[in-house]
């Protein structure tokens, strides 16, 4: 049986709503106080303003970035980190449990942590999936069509 790509899936970008809201108020700040007269005045400014976005939106941002779920017909692939890369692979077979846990926030969103269990090692979670029910249904799916192709095999 041959292995096909089911769904890529990011975490869903409300996380990133704080981040640009401090993006947007730092430049209307930047823009506000560049008028100041004193050059090291200035020169503080540029640095705060630099400062807070690299690590107020740039590093979130790049922490968003970086996580990602595969989904395939055979595993779940997890691959996160920014300078240390991980990747956590599920083969379906050794899946016997998928549940859905949702925050109050995340339910308004349609979104949630998605939690497929093993037998032997950790339980695996895809945080914060978009149309989180679709992704559960789907991998409810795949695992038994998954275990009537190794019944019939």
């Amino acid at each position: 049986m041959s292995e096909t790509v089911v769904a890529r899936l990011r975490p869903h970008p409300r996380a990133l709503f704080w981040p640009c809201v401090l993006l947007v108020i730092v430049a209307g700040g930047f823009g506000y106080f560049t008028g100041l007269r004193e050059a090291w005045q200035v020169i503080v400014v540029c640095v705060a303003a630099v400062a807070l976005v690299v690590l107020g939106f740039l590093v979130p941002l790049l922490r968003y970035l970086s996580v990602g779920y595969t989904i395939t017909t055979r595993r779940i692939a997890v691959r996160s980190g920014i300078l240390v890369r991980s990747r956590q692979e599920l083969l379906l077979s050794r899946a016997h449990d998928v549940s859905l846990r949702r925050t109050a926030l995340q339910a308004m969103f349609r979104t949630g942590d998605v939690r497929v269990g093993t037998a032997i090692d950790r339980p695996l979670v895809l945080h914060d999936v978009p149309a989180a029910a679709l992704v559960q249904e789907t991998l409810h799916d795949l695992m038994e069509r998954n275990r009537s192709d190794r019944s019939i095999g």
